[in-house]
């Protein structure tokens, strides 16, 4: 890499390091500030701050009524710049690593591929299957919640050629009776998600919901792997209501960053 790019403290460009530091001063709890309270918030002078205040005021990324300072809208063009370049797996790793750490669960975002889903990010909290889950791993869509998810918004010609094709039982549980796994898509589609209870792997449940692009097509799936343990048979769908607000909300997030994008 050459020194130009290298970020070196030398080559750094510090105004742009400060006017940066003074954009992120501003939050939910300091939407409007005065001069003296940026300056205390990114800890430089009052003259530093000012100057780097109204630079940004003349470039139209901040506000000055006179006495407070606030962000203006064109200083949403900056993430925009980074949602119109980033990937769908890019665009999905922050907002599953916010969703793990909430749940305290292992969370998972896929595509379909044929009649398997295909990982494109995953967030690891701890080892809860004997098979190792990483980016690229491939599973039986039929036997996935994140499959039964993407299964249940395709063309019910597609749905059909997955059924027809089938599947082995991974488990003593895994469902494999064509009707019963064409009632399930149906009843996966008409709630919005899916839950699949050690189907895949024994002590392994996950609920998975649907991620929509900017057309309303299904384009990805996000799921929550939970652990099941002695003692821990509850009901499924039960057990799913502790992550399903907060995996909607996530859904709901990367939608909004695809919508962006476009």
């Amino acid at each position: 890499m050459s020194s130009e790019i290298s970020g070196n403290t030398g080559t750094s460009v510090q105004s742009l390091a400060r006017g940066l530091q003074v954009i992120r001063s501003f939050d939910a709890e300091h939407p409007r500030m005065t001069l003296s309270e940026v300056a205390t918030r990114t800890e430089l002078s009052r003259a530093t701050a000012r100057r780097f205040l109204l630079t940004l005021v003349e470039l139209g990324y901040v506000r000055f009524d006179g006495k407070l300072f606030e962000l203006t809208s064109q200083v949403l063009q900056l993430g925009y710049a980074y949602l119109s370049s980033a990937t769908l797996p890019q665009m999905i790793e922050p907002v599953l690593e916010e969703l793990s750490a909430q749940v305290g669960e292992s969370a998972s975002a896929s595509v379909l591929e044929g009649s398997e889903i295909m990982y494109i990010a995953r967030v690891h909290t701890r080892s809860i299957m004997q098979v190792g889950i990483s980016v690229g791993t491939r599973f039986p869509a039929l036997s996935t919640s994140m499959g039964r998810v993407l299964l249940a918004f395709e063309e019910q010609e597609t749905i059909e050629k997955v059924l027809a094709a089938g599947g082995d039982a991974l488990t003593p549980r895994t469902l494999t009776d064509t009707q019963a796994l064409r009632a399930e898509l149906l009843q996966v589609a008409q709630q919005g998600f899916a839950v699949v209870d050690q189907e895949l792997s024994v002590g392994l449940r996950s609920v998975a919901v649907p991620v929509r692009g900017a057309d309303a097509r299904v384009v990805a799936a996000l799921n929550v792997s939970m652990s099941v343990g002695p003692g821990s048979e509850a009901d499924a769908y039960e057990a799913a209501q502790r992550v399903l607000p907060a995996l909607r909300v996530a859904a709901a997030k990367v939608e909004q960053a695809l919508a962006a994008s476009k």
